[in-house]
């Protein structure tokens, strides 16, 4: 590897930094930014990344991935989850506790933390809220976050009771531990399969009701008020959810909250062919909801962007469409489609702010700045570049994607964390 790396003419996307919508050179040796200057003249043994079009952010951090590991290699390992983050412009990812068993005790944990120690992308476990996932009885939160959860959370299963909801807020606090919640009441949607519309109607298939998020979102929200705890919801899909959000932060309640990237670029119109490669959870709504959304995330109303990656085998996803697993794989494909389909609506700093900065400061982990003196931790992107994503180029073990042979104009080039780097093709 190369301790000097020299960046000619890109330009920086950092709103904490002084070098902002800047064009410079940038000089990283032995991990760390050294300088940032108009031109910088490299040493001989230095490695040079240039191209037209070039531009720099901090690291992106994709706030809830699921690896399945263990249990579940088939459909992605910790190292092919890692390396599809890597390609997609990653250099941090929060990993859902998904697995079996569960991420509910300390050597789960640690074997997540020991295992990807290496790799450049840098994997913060999340903990669970409840022993073996059952909704019952909480884990060792306090043991989970001293081995190196982030956050705690029962993923998409739904099934604590508010009466858990409330005692896992209320001893959060107890050690600044931060609860996700996904706003999901499953006993408003029975089977559901898709968001409840004209569109589920016209397929025949059972509906998912916007208020089965609503409720849980308003549930939660008065349980963390009530406690005076913090709380993130996951992947919000109904336009409803925007004002409570809002009236919640004027609140002062301690909330953020995130949203799929496929939730602000497909409707619930994609499902038309019955491809279940367009089957997630939370499901695909209206334009309307869309729309709504998109608004969130420009006032700062929501604060993330993920990809909700979610390998799945092929076996889960080439049957009857009812019967399918929800979900698809996001990491490689969830920047480039950020900056096609929201540069215009949004704007690159907005994009940044949501995918690399805002994470990291709802999980209280340092924030990478492009400025001299910082430990370099960027993505290298070309927002003028076409990439398209292909079975060849894809890392990931599953290839569950809507977004496939899809031509997307934003490339990702590359990232650096430290010492390492990784650059694409």
């Amino acid at each position: 590897m190369n301790t000097t790396i020299v960046l000619k003419k890109v330009t920086i996307i950092d709103p904490n930094s002084p070098f902002n919508k800047q064009t410079k050179d940038v000089l990283i040796e032995n991990g760390m930014v050294v300088k940032v200057n108009n031109d910088i003249n490299p040493v001989a043994s230095a490695l040079i990344i240039e191209e037209d079009g070039l531009h720099i952010c901090p690291g992106l951090f994709d706030l809830l991935v699921d690896f399945g590991e263990p249990g579940f290699e088939y459909k992605e390992t910790l190292e092919s989850g890692c390396n599809a983050a890597m390609e997609g412009g990653f250099t941090g990812v929060g990993l859902s506790p998904n697995s079996t068993p569960p991420r509910d005790n300390k050597s789960a944990i640690e074997y997540c933390v020991n295992k990807t120690a290496n790799h450049l992308v840098d994997l913060h476990p999340i903990g669970t809220i409840s022993k073996d996932l059952k909704g019952k009885e909480l884990s060792e939160m306090f043991d989970l976050k001293s081995s190196g959860a982030v956050a705690f959370f029962d993923g998409k299963n739904n099934t604590i009771s508010a009466g858990l909801m409330a005692r896992a807020l209320l001893y959060s606090k107890n050690f600044n531990g931060l609860i996700f919640s996904f706003p999901y009441d499953s006993s408003l949607s029975n089977n559901g399969q898709m968001n409840e519309s004209v569109e589920s109607t016209k397929l025949g298939l059972e509906g998912i009701p916007s208020i089965s998020e609503e409720l849980q979102m308003s549930r939660d929200l008065f349980l963390s008020s009530y406690n005076d705890a913090k709380i993130h919801f996951t992947t919000v899909s109904s336009r409803a959810t925007v004002p409570m959000l809002l009236e919640a932060k004027q609140n002062n309640i301690n909330v953020s909250s995130s949203v799929a990237i496929h939730n602000l670029i497909l409707t619930d119109d994609s499902l038309r062919d019955f491809d279940s490669n367009f089957k997630v959870l939370p499901p695909l709504r209206t334009q309307e909801d869309k729309d709504s959304l998109i608004e969130g995330l420009k006032s700062g109303v929501i604060d993330v962007i993920t990809s909700d990656h979610t390998p799945q085998d092929l076996e889960s996803k080439k049957m009857e469409f009812s019967i399918a697993e929800f979900g698809i794989i996001g990491t490689q494909t969830a920047f480039p489609l950020a900056v096609t389909h929201l540069s215009k609506s949004i704007g690159l700093e907005e994009i940044v702010l949501k995918m690399a900065i805002n994470p990291r400061t709802i999980l209280e982990l340092d924030t990478p700045v492009i400025n001299e003196g910082f430990k370099a931790n960027v993505t290298l992107f070309n927002p003028k570049k076409e990439f398209t994503f292909t079975k060849e180029n894809n890392k990931s073990l599953s290839e569950n994607s809507p977004f496939l042979n899809t031509s997307l104009s934003c490339k990702v080039v590359g990232v650096i964390n430290g010492e390492k780097y990784h650059l694409n093709d």
